[in-house]
């Protein structure tokens, strides 16, 4: 949340009744007492499974790769996906002291050797850290399954003019054939 927001935020509740803040707080509690983390997917969780790792309609073959529970939210919002998830739990970042052993790795490498596990996409955003994340986590997957990354390029209503460098290499780079 960035600054505006939160005096937005501040002034709206001091505006508030005193009942109505104390309701707030409240379930702003219960909420950081009993959120957690999926034992499987490390997405937030109330239980200890979440309901994607418990569900039997998902693709059990396909594991989408985010650094944190907000991209798994924003992919289940196109509601295109239907395979699986594994949270990071952020990105590689050695400026930052983040090393692969602050991350969700191992456990990730764990479950794609056991499971059977065709093909894990990276949905990891574009810039240094999440590079570095996504070749680093491709190369230990690659023994044990196909390894892909979401393609990137520019956004509906986007005009070429306006893009930079990287981002129309990287929609050449992801084009593919007309259906």
């Amino acid at each position: 949340m960035g600054p505006k927001t939160a005096q937005r935020l501040a002034l709206h509740i001091l505006k508030r009744p005193e009942l109505e803040v104390k309701a707030l707080a409240q379930a702003l509690m219960e909420a950081k007492l009993q959120v957690g983390q999926c034992s499987i997917c490390f997405h937030l969780s109330a239980e200890a499974v979440c309901d994607i790792c418990r569900s039997t309609n998902r693709d059990h073959q396909t594991l989408c790769v985010v650094a944190d529970s907000r991209d798994v939210i924003a992919i289940e919002k196109t509601r295109e996906y239907k395979g699986k998830y594994h949270v990071l739990g952020g990105l590689i970042s050695p400026m930052d002291g983040i090393g692969p052993e602050q991350l969700n790795i191992s456990p990730l490498v764990h479950r794609v050797n056991q499971e059977n596990i065709q093909e894990v996409i990276m949905a990891i955003s574009p810039s240094i850290e999440g590079d570095t994340t996504t070749l680093y986590v491709g190369q230990l997957l690659k023994p044990f399954a196909k390894v892909t990354r979401i393609a990137f390029g520019l956004p509906m209503g986007g005009d070429l003019e306006y893009a930079d460098e990287v981002t129309l290499a990287r929609a050449l780079e992801g084009r593919r054939e007309l259906e």
